[in-house]
């Protein structure tokens, strides 16, 4: 693939973000917003650059994303091997974002998965747990949207491609969105 049908692609994912999506991405930081001054937290979760991209979000809410101020409640679920390997090794890899879910999560809570394809079985099973305990659940996908469509509250769904690395560049740039608008918000 040359660098001109790259460009072209990412560009039709950012017309996607800024024009189709831009008002899911401003009610799901409001949404955030709102779990987060209640008291809640926000977990995140993911598989391969996907987790890479929940440890993002939760680094930009627990730190700073462009302004100076308190932390607010966020973690990666993917972050702790010992935690994730005893569930794998005892249960399966299917329950290792769910079972956390169960310990950590509390109702008005959210939930955001990470997942390309809409069908990653952990992640999906993590959403059913949030949805029996009353937690909202944001799905990041592509393509179709996969089995993530029907178990989340909101979707974030960059249709304009099916190839991963565009995908994964749309779900950056909507978590900066909501993480800029988040401060927005919660910092007045």
């Amino acid at each position: 693939m040359d660098l001109q049908k790259i460009q072209a692609e990412s560009r039709k994912v950012a017309d996607q973000v800024f024009s189709e999506l831009a008002p899911k991405v401003e009610d799901i930081a409001r949404e955030i917003a709102a779990c987060l001054n209640a008291g809640g937290k926000v977990m995140m979760c993911g598989n391969g650059g996907s987790s890479s991209d929940a440890q993002h979000f939760a680094g930009e809410l627990v730190n700073r994303f462009l302004m100076n101020r308190k932390p607010y409640a966020g973690i990666a679920l993917n972050t702790d091997a010992a935690v994730m390997t005893s569930i794998a090794n005892d249960f399966s890899y299917d329950e290792i974002y769910s079972k956390q879910v169960e310990g950590l999560g509390r109702k008005g809570d959210m939930l955001v998965g990470f997942s390309t394809s809409g069908n990653s079985a952990n992640i999906l099973r993590a959403f059913e747990v949030a949805n029996e305990m009353g937690i909202q659940t944001v799905a990041f996908t592509g393509g179709t949207g996969g089995k993530m469509l029907e178990r989340s509250d909101f979707v974030l769904l960059v249709s304009s491609s099916s190839h991963t690395p565009r995908i994964q560049e749309g779900h950056e740039l909507m978590m900066h969105l909501i993480c800029e608008r988040v401060e927005e918000l919660m910092e007045g």
